[in-house]
């Protein structure tokens, strides 16, 4: 009898020691739950594996990098497990104080220039432990980068255009194969910056969807183009690009 009791308590332990040696289920197992501070943060967290995205900014606000966050809003960022923000984002420090010790507040490069896309949604990945999804998505954007980017160069007919842009959209330059030959704001062009503009004689200005500036160059003679940077409520940062070099096409034509 005392052998056989001496035998429970043993397996007891052991199927206790294993239970406690199990290892906690990682972000991507438990189902991770994510706050953007825009539906760009959105598009970088959804192409890292994130599936439970919540956006503070609502879409189609068009400054918002200046949006004011709602009580209610600051009661998602709490109950969040991680909170994703641009350091340029005026509300961000309300995001960080909101998010407390209960979530981890990553700070995020906002450029879609495609090397830092794909750096910044790897390095989201490895917060969220869901690196093999962003894999996935890199080698998919790799691909479909790759064949939008032909698409607009056949569009140029083999001739670059001149480009000159607004500093956060320069990225689309390399859409069409071009570098841009001049780079004006954020903040509005002096006189003297503006003849210089003037002076690369470009076909095409690229402007801010979220913040114009290309008015300020009304006396040269080219095509304005306004690229958008946000992704739409879907949060698909390949639709964004699909819908801008739908636009460069049209007016590459």
């Amino acid at each position: 009898m005392r052998k056989l009791i001496g035998f429970a308590a043993l397996a007891l332990f052991t199927l206790t020691a294993c239970g406690d040696s199990e290892p906690a289920a990682t972000p991507s197992e438990k189902g991770l739950t994510v706050v953007a501070a825009s539906s760009w943060e959105a598009g970088f967290a959804k192409a890292a594996g994130a599936t439970d995205i919540t956006v503070i900014v609502p879409p189609g606000v068009q400054h918002a990098a200046d949006y004011d966050p709602k009580p209610s809003d600051l009661a998602k960022v709490a109950a969040a497990d991680f909170v994703l923000v641009a350091p340029f984002q005026g509300f961000a420090a309300k995001l960080k104080e909101a998010a407390g010790s209960n979530a981890k507040v990553i700070e995020v490069m906002l450029d879609n220039a495609p090397a830092t896309v794909k750096d910044q949604v790897g390095k989201i990945a490895a917060e969220f432990g869901t690196t093999s999804a962003a894999q996935t998505w890199t080698a998919s954007f790799d691909t479909e980068y790759a064949a939008l980017k032909k698409r607009v160069t056949d569009a140029t007919g083999g001739t670059p255009p001149v480009i000159v842009s607004q500093a956060f959209v320069a990225w689309a330059a390399d859409l069409t194969g071009a570098a841009p030959a001049g780079v004006f704001g954020p903040e509005p062009p002096t006189a003297a910056q503006l003849s210089e503009l003037a002076a690369k004689k470009p076909s095409i200005v690229l402007d801010n969807s979220a913040m114009p500036g290309g008015d300020a160059l009304a006396n040269v003679e080219a095509k304005r183009v306004s690229i958008n940077n946000f992704p739409d409520q879907g949060y698909d940062l390949l639709a964004m690009y699909r819908a801008n070099a739908d636009t460069l096409m049209a007016a590459l034509a």
